[in-house]
């Protein structure tokens, strides 16, 4: 099993993540606000402004203060430098 870092030590198992996507757009909000009214919203952003939001195959919605795009590198394992990833926190 494969986890990756979606930030301030919360790990995710790689497997499991259906998507990840920016949660600008206006039906991403809406499956965050479903998610959290059904309490199947994990907010692992720490209290910093979500950048990304990860679509889990049990169907929970896991928030996080770490890009699209680093989290997709950690996934591919292809990681961003740590000084790549200091500028985006």
């Amino acid at each position: 099993m494969q986890l990756i870092n979606i930030g301030y030590g919360n790990m995710l198992s790689a497997s499991k993540v259906v998507t990840i996507v920016s949660p600008d757009a206006a039906p991403v909000k809406r499956l965050v606000q479903t998610a959290r009214d059904r309490f199947m919203l994990i907010d692992a952003s720490c209290g910093r402004k979500t950048k990304s939001v990860i679509v889990m195959e049990s169907g929970h919605i896991v928030l996080s203060a770490i890009s699209p795009e680093t989290l997709a590198h950690r996934v591919s394992g292809t990681d961003l430098s740590e000084e790549e990833e200091e500028d985006e926190q």
